[in-house]
């Protein structure tokens, strides 16, 4: 990956709608080059997809917490099976294993506390593995979704 490939990602990450036409002046390149690169960036799986970032409050998802979990045993079985049901439930939009104590970090959107504390019971408590749940309530996002340096 070169200078003009770093470029490449750096402009698709601040506006991913860009015309191919748009994108390789930006990048100052002809457009055939700038669209073989491009499809290079996308068969590498340096280009991982496209999406819109969306505005949780658009959709009512206006609570966010990051919980903290502690697993009771850390077997490969018991790993799998809780980062599975993690998977599959969609009000979870980050999950992350840590080193150390807690052993995973997950970013939860719900509407509001209520909701929260319903998913906390029927869905979170559940979990296979876990030993204890600990969250914190976010108050306010300060660098969110931010691009990756290129």
């Amino acid at each position: 990956m070169d200078a003009i490939d770093r470029k490449i990602l750096a402009t698709l990450q601040e506006q991913g709608r860009l015309t191919l036409t748009e994108l390789a002046a930006r990048v100052k390149l002809s457009v055939s080059p700038c669209h073989r690169r491009l499809r290079e960036l996308e068969r590498t799986g340096a280009i991982l997809g496209y999406r819109a970032v969306v505005d949780p409050a658009a959709l009512g998802l206006t609570f966010e917490a990051l919980v903290f979990v502690t697993m009771r045993q850390e077997d490969r079985d018991t790993l799998l099976a809780f980062e599975e049901a993690v998977a599959r439930i969609p009000n979870v939009l980050l999950a992350q294993r840590l080193f150390g104590d807690p052993d995973y970090l997950l970013r939860v959107v719900t509407a509001d506390l209520a909701a929260y504390q319903r998913l906390q019971d029927e869905v979170l408590a559940g979990l296979p593995g876990m030993a204890r749940m600990n969250s914190t309530l976010v108050m306010k996002r300060v660098v969110d979704d931010r691009p990756l340096p290129a």
